[in-house]
C-alpha cells in the first residue's frame, strides 16, 4: 500500500533554528570556544533531525546560524537568516559565558529555549541564568535547559536529560509554529447547543495564531448536484468501500429500516461527502481541470468541525463515514497523513486532536467522555467482579458513530496494540483495522436521515492520554490531562454495557493512572470532575508534552496526573511560585496573556 508524505497545506513546514553563542571577546577567547559551540550546534541539530518528523513524514529541518552569536549584530544576522528559512523555533545553545541580553532571540511569537552546557572549564550555566533573566524580565519567555552532570568541554555527545527535553520543547515549539496562519473550518454552526461548537474566533486568534473559515452545510450538496469532486476519484472510492467496509447489522426495527436500494444510496452519499470535506479543507487540484478554480484552492484548514446533528442529520445520511475516514490514517489513496474533523463541529475538541497530532503525528480518537461505571454497578448489571487495572471501574468513552480506525488499536508494536505515525503502518494492520469496523447503519432514533457508524471495540492496554480543552468566563481557556490505558472487559461484560448506550456506535473503556488525590483520587473522581461532554484521545503518555505546549501558549492546565519530575515550562514560570505548580501555571499564564494578543 502507497503512502503520500505531500504537505498538503499552504505555506512551507517550520524549520528548527539552531543559535550557537559564544564570549564576544577576540584575541584569545572567542577563538578557543568557536569549534566547541558550532559542535554543540550541531549535535542537537543532528539529535533533532534524527529523531523528530513533522507530521506528513518528513525529518525536521533544522537551520544553524551562519556564524556564532557574539553580539548583537551576530544576533540580528541570524534572525534575517532565520527569517529568509522559515524558522519557527529557536534553540540558543552555549558551553560558556556570553552578553546576555545582546546575544538572545528577541522575537516575541517565535517559541525560545536555552542550552547552557554543563562544564567547569566555562561557565555555561552563568550564562544560562543570565540570559533567562533576560528573558523574564522582557516578558519574552525561554525554557532553560541544563544537565544534572558535568561534562568534559571535548565532550560533544548529548547526555539524556538534556536530549529529553530538547525534543520536548522542540516537538511542542514546531506544533506552535504549525498552527500559526492556519485555519479551522467550520461546516455548519451550533450542534444541539453544545458550547465547544459555538467557535471562539479570539481563542484561535490570539492563543493559536489560528484563522477561523465556515461554509454553510448546504455547500455540501451543491457540489454533489452541481459535480464539483473528482468523478473518477469518486468511482475508485466507492469501489474500496465496498470491497473493505463490511456493514453491520441494522437496530433499527423494521419499519424504519431503510431498502437495500437506499442504502446503497446513503454509501453513494457519504463518499461523496468524504470527498468533498478534504477538498473543503486543503483543496484539490483537479477542481480547477473541471472548471472549479476557487473551490480547487481549499480553506488551508489544519482542522475542521461538522455540525451534523440536528438540522442535516435528520435529514440527510450522517457525517460518521466522512469524519471517521477523514481522521484516520488511510483511505482508497493509501497510507497518508490523518485529517483532523471534530463531531459536532465541537473546536474545542477539535483543538486537543490538533495538539495531539501534531505532537505524536498519529490519527486521534474523538468520544464522548459518557459513563463512569463502578465495579459494583458493573457486578450488579453483568455479574461481572472488575480486577486488575480495571478493579476501580471504568470510563466509556463513546462517540456518537465516529472515530478514527486506528482507534481499534488494531496496529501493533513489539505484539502490543498501538496507534502509529502512518508511514509506519503496514498494509495488514489497515486490513486489521478495517475488519476489526463494522459499518452499521445508523440509529435513525438519532440520525433520521441515515447514515452508517464505525461500530470497532479498542483493544486493552494501550497507553493513552484524554484530553479537553474548556473555555471558562473570567478566565478564558483551560486545559485537562488525564494519561491512562485503554483496557479490556470480557465480551459479554462489553455487550451488556454497550448495548445499554448505542451498539451501533465506536468504544474504548478507559481507566485513567490515578494518585489517590484531588482529581485524580479515583476513577470516579476524574469523571466528576471533567470539564465537558466531550474528550479525545491520543496514543502514549503525552501529558509532559502537551503541558509544555500549553505554557507555550499560556494556556493554564487545570487538571492533570503527569508526574511532578516530567513537567517542563519556561523558566519564568518559577517566579510565581515553586511549591503550587498548578497555581503558578495559572498566574504566570494570566500575567503573560495570550501569546498572539488580548484575549476578550
Amino acid at each position: 500500500m502507497s503512502a503520500s508524505n505531500q504537505w498538503r497545506l499552504r505555506g512551507q513546514l517550520p524549520k528548527v533554528g539552531i543559535r550557537p553563542v559564544i564570549d564576544g571577546r577576540r584575541k584569545g577567547v572567542r577563538e578557543s570556544l568557536e569549534d566547541q559551540t558550532m559542535g554543540l550546534a550541531k549535535a542537537a541539530a543532528k539529535l533533532i533531525s534524527e529523531n523528530l518528523r513533522y507530521p506528513n513524514g518528513s525529518p525536521v529541518e533544522c537551520v544553524i546560524a551562519d556564524t556564532c552569536i557574539g553580539g548583537v549584530a551576530e544576533a540580528a544576522m541570524a534572525a534575517d537568516k532565520f527569517a529568509r528559512e522559515g524558522v519557527g523555533v529557536s534553540l540558543s545553545v552555549t558551553p560558556c559565558w556570553c552578553y546576555g541580553s545582546e546575544t538572545m532571540d528577541m522575537d516575541p511569537f517565535m517559541p525560545k529555549a536555552v542550552w547552557g552546557f554543563n562544564g567547569s572549564e566555562r561557565p555555561g550555566a552563568v550564562y544560562l541564568a543570565a540570559v533567562l533573566a533576560a528573558h523574564n524580565q522582557k516578558g519574552l519567555p525561554a525554557f532553560g535547559i541544563y544537565g544534572r552532570d558535568v561534562q568534559d568541554a571535548s565532550d560533544n555527545t548529548i547526555p539524556e536529560d538534556v536530549a529529553e527535553k530538547i525534543l520536548r520543547f522542540v516537538k511542542a515549539g514546531l506544533a506552535v509554529a504549525i498552527m500559526r496562519g492556519k485555519s479551522y473550518l467550520s461546516m455548519g454552526s451550533v450542534s444541539m447547543g453544545i458550547a465547544g461548537s459555538m467557535v471562539n474566533e479570539d481563542l484561535f486568534q490570539c492563543y493559536l495564531g489560528m484563522r477561523n473559515e465556515y461554509i454553510d452545510q448546504s455547500e455540501f450538496l451543491r457540489r454533489m448536484e452541481v459535480g464539483i469532486y473528482d468523478q473518477e476519484e469518486y468511482e475508485q472510492a466507492l469501489a474500496w468501500v465496498k470491497a473493505n467496509c463490511q456493514e453491520g447489522p441494522d437496530v433499527n426495527p423494521p419499519e424504519w429500516r431503510a431498502s437495500r436500494e437506499q442504502k446503497d444510496k446513503d454509501w453513494e452519499f457519504v463518499v461523496k461527502m468524504t470527498l468533498i470535506a478534504r477538498d473543503l479543507m486543503v483543496g484539490n487540484p483537479k477542481l480547477d481541470e473541471l472548471g472549479f478554480g476557487e473551490e480547487a484552492l481549499g480553506r488551508n484548514a489544519l482542522a475542521a468541525g461538522f455540525q451534523g446533528q440536528r438540522q442535516w442529520t435528520d435529514h440527510f445520511p450522517n457525517g460518521d463515514f466522512m469524519e471517521s475516514i477523514l481522521n484516520s490514517s488511510f483511505d482508497w489513496n493509501g497510507l497518508r497523513q490523518p485529517f483532523i474533523m471534530a463531531t459536532e463541529n465541537d473546536s474545542l475538541n477539535g483543538i486537543c486532536m490538533t495538539f495531539g497530532h501534531l505532537l505524536t503525528n498519529t490519527a486521534q480518537v474523538f468520544a464522548d467522555v459518557r459513563t463512569y461505571w463502578s465495579p459494583q454497578a458493573i457486578e450488579r448489571v453483568t455479574g461481572h467482579k472488575l480486577t486488575g487495572r480495571a478493579a476501580d471501574g471504568v470510563i466509556h468513552l463513546i462517540n456518537s458513530g465516529s472515530a478514527a480506525l486506528d482507534g481499534s488499536g488494531e496496529q501493533s508494536r513489539d505484539g502490543q496494540p498501538v496507534i502509529k505515525p502512518f508511514w509506519e503502518i503496514t498494509e495488514d494492520e489497515v486490513k486489521k483495522c478495517l475488519a476489526a469496523t463494522p459499518w452499521r447503519p445508523a440509529n435513525r432514533g438519532y440520525f433520521r436521515g441515515g447514515g452508517f457508524s464505525a461500530n470497532f471495540k479498542s483493544r486493552g492496554n494501550m497507553p493513552v492520554t484524554l484530553m479537553r480543552l474548556n473555555v471558562v468566563k473570567g478566565l478564558g481557556p483551560v486545559l485537562q490531562i488525564a494519561e491512562g490505558y485503554t483496557v479490556d472487559l470480557p465480551d459479554k461484560v462489553h455487550q451488556i454495557l454497550n448495548d445499554r448506550t448505542d451498539p451501533t456506535w465506536p468504544t474504548t473503556w478507559f481507566v485513567p493512572n490515578t494518585t489517590g488525590k484531588g482529581a485524580f483520587k479515583d476513577v470516579y473522581s476524574v469523571m466528576a470532575n471533567w470539564g465537558a461532554n466531550h474528550g479525545a484521545f491520543s496514543y502514549g503518555h503525552i501529558g509532559a508534552d502537551l503541558i509544555t505546549l500549553a505554557s507555550i501558549l499560556r494556556i493554564p492546565v487545570a487538571m492533570h496526573n503527569v508526574p511532578e519530575a516530567k513537567l517542563f515550562r519556561p523558566s519564568y514560570w518559577s517566579a510565581f511560585g515553586t511549591q503550587d505548580l498548578e497555581g503558578a501555571d495559572f498566574r504566570a499564564c494570566k500575567a503573560l496573556g495570550a501569546l498572539y494578543g488580548q484575549y476578550r
